[in-house]
């Protein structure tokens, strides 16, 4: 049977989902008597469907008069154009003073707790201490942090007051921050001096002292002692100061109403061509996308209990924070999911009741492969939902929740993407879980599987597209005045059409299955990484002429694997690949360090001289190489084709 869950006729009547239908029809005069005809409503009639999910979520600001201008341009269309609002005032709008907003767990097991009325003030104090350094509406704030309280604090300050925030996570390497931070000038950077991982202590000083002079414009710099040993040495630092000065006083916080389309939010592509694309996120569509994924798809309420094992390098993070604008509780976790052992998530879930558990499929299936049965060694009765996303949630990974984390629970597989800081497929708590399969598309998401021709497909496996524009759609590139590398990125392939880059596959059930990206970027652990942040760290290396590297699937995952091509005369030794493995660690991140390291002869490339990584990956696959006479070298591709390194 595919069906692995159904959801009880109580918990469907009680769902979100069937509300929303239910009085959505009424205020509209129409039946909506299914999830299918509800999704044909909210893409048919998006103005209608869009300003009731702002009224009935409970956005602050004024919505003004217009819904969406220009809506047959994509890009170009302008949702609410005449509105004022701020993601920060809804996220915290009045709610019981004592009741829990955060509550923190490290991996060594130390929590913190706090309440709505202390994280607010805390908010407030720090915008005082931002304003005092000239910070001001679009002006940039960045955080080199853990997923902890202190990075939600400054997530909020900032963008209360307009600034636009933008953060990484303290395992990048000075390289990659700098690739990162570097082009958006922050006028502040949070940072912690230093973090915990797998019962280790990494103290960050000498790191971010080179960080710190190396961002032009940079008036601030607040240091979170999260190690807590005293290490922080401020005085190592140009401007610095410690945070937790700045957050003494506590003050109500401001709210600087903007424009729908102001920035909110500056994300970073994976730098797969070159330094990483700064996309940036505006506070109206982010905001009702989220309300919208975490009312209706996730069905959280006030009072839940949300986790989502998540970094601040990854957009699960700022999902995650979005959860306040249900009056929910964050939920937050640092550290290695393994440590002290592979129950540690699990005993978080036991022991703070949480509703909501998000993680990676990665996760679930190192879980399964460690041999863990929760089901019979924890009480998981209050979580409603498990999330999964990162990569494809393969088929046995589905039994295995089913069979051994907890058998009455929605499994919601859920895939989007950076680039819309959302979902185009989730979760959906009033329809089956089939085997295999992501349940539906969001609401207002006009989601098909396109043929090479641009027809959409079922059935098969197409470029997922979405046909009409939708709120969260960035609004643009930083520094792209004329909006040409945004089109370039999504609109190129099909004229007024949004095309992500995955692979996807509609089911006959009305589902979806996601057959990874259809481009070169790397997906290890479900951690989208760019295949030029590697190259730019290989090449540095006197030994290496040349790099090449691509992702391959194995088990339901993908391992990167790293070709290398060697000056006359060397050989690849376990001493080169150390150096190599090193080099990258240390100045992107450990996700970042390839599983295999090769040597080859030679590496394809077209006539004009580039790389071809795709011809690559078809490769060692098995698969044939389209379009062969278009490069300058085939031969090239035998010695990866049958590479003994790649056997087992």
């Amino acid at each position: 049977m595919s069906v692995l869950w159904s959801p009880s006729s109580e918990a469907v009547a009680k769902a979100e989902m069937t509300r929303l239908a239910r009085e959505l029809g009424a205020a509209r005069g129409v039946a909506l008597p299914d999830y299918a005809s509800l999704h044909r409503f909210s893409v048919d009639e998006a103005e209608a469907f869009w300003r009731f999910v702002w009224e009935d979520c409970g956005v602050h600001g004024e919505a003004g008069p217009r819904t969406l201008a220009d809506g047959d341009r994509m890009p170009g269309a302008k949702w609410f154009p005449d509105a004022r609002l701020n993601y920060a005032e809804t996220m915290l709008a009045p709610r019981p003073e004592a009741s829990e907003a955060i509550v923190f767990r490290s991996e060594a097991g130390a929590i913190r707790r706090l309440t709505f009325a202390a994280l607010s003030g805390a908010v407030g104090a720090l915008q005082a201490r931002l304003e005092a350094a000239g910070v001001k509406a679009g002006d940039r704030v960045a955080a080199y942090m853990p997923n902890c309280p202190e990075t939600t604090v400054a997530m909020l300050a900032t963008v209360g007051l307009g600034a636009v925030f933008s953060s990484a996570s303290p395992d990048f390497g000075v390289k990659g921050v700098l690739d990162r931070f570097g082009q958006i000038a922050p006028k502040v950077l949070i940072a912690c001096d230093g973090y915990h991982y797998g019962g280790k202590a990494f103290d960050q000083m000498e790191k971010l002292a080179e960080i710190a002079a190396a961002l032009p414009g940079l008036e601030l710099v607040l240091v979170v002692p999260f190690l807590g040993d005293g290490r922080a040495d401020l005085g190592r630092l140009k401007c610095a100061e410690g945070f937790e000065e700045a957050v003494a006083t506590p003050r109500a916080p401001k709210f600087v109403r903007v424009p729908f389309d102001h920035p909110l939010f500056i994300m970073f592509s994976s730098g797969t061509t070159g330094v990483p694309k700064c996309i940036v996120h505006g506070h109206g569509g982010t905001l009702l996308q989220h309300l919208k994924e975490h009312r209706y798809h996730s069905d959280i309420r006030a009072g839940d209990r949300v986790f989502y094992f998540t970094t601040c390098g990854w957009m699960m993070w700022n999902w995650l924070m979005s959860a306040l604008g249900q009056k929910a509780t964050l939920m937050l976790f640092d550290g290695s999911p393994f440590h002290p052992s592979g129950a540690a998530l699990f005993d978080y879930a036991q022991d703070e009741r949480i509703t909501f558990f998000g993680t990676s499929a990665k996760w679930i299936d190192a879980v399964k492969k460690a041999g863990l049965e929760p089901m019979r060694t924890h009480d998981l009765s209050t979580v409603r939902t498990v999330a999964s996303t990162g990569s494809p949630l393969v088929p046995e990974s589905f039994d295995f929740v089913y069979r051994s984390i907890k058998k009455d629970v929605h499994l919601a597989s859920i895939s989007g993407g950076t680039d819309i800081l959302s979902c185009f497929v989730l979760g959906n708590p009033v329809l089956p879980v089939h085997r295999g399969e992501i349940q539906c598309a969001g609401l207002g998401m006009a989601v098909a599987a396109f043929d090479d021709d641009g027809r959409a497909v079922k059935g098969e496996k197409g470029e997922l597209v979405c046909t009409r524009p939708f709120p969260s759609m960035p609004i643009g590139f930083w520094d792209d005045p004329d909006g040409k590398k945004y089109r370039a990125a999504y609109f190129d392939r099909f004229p007024n059409i949004w095309t992500h880059g995955d692979f996807i596959e509609e089911t006959a059930n009305g589902g979806y299955i996601i057959h990874g990206r259809s481009d070169a970027t790397l997906n290890p652990g479900g951690v989208r990484i760019g295949t030029a942040e590697i190259y730019r760290q290989v090449e540095q290396l006197s030994e290496v002429q040349e790099a090449i590297v691509v992702g391959r699937d194995v088990e339901g995952d993908v391992e990167v694997v790293l070709f290398v091509v060697l000056r006359p005369g060397i050989a690849l030794d376990d001493a080169l690949v150390k150096r190599i493995k090193a080099q990258i660690r240390q100045n992107a991140t450990p996700r970042h360090v390839p599983a295999k390291i090769l040597q080859v002869p030679d590496i394809p490339r077209t006539k004009s001289g580039k790389i071809v990584e795709l011809a690559v990956r078809e490769v060692i696959h098995g698969r044939p190489v389209k379009n062969v006479e278009a490069l300058a070298n085939p031969e090239a591709l035998e010695a990866f084709a049958k590479h003994p390194g790649l056997a087992g």
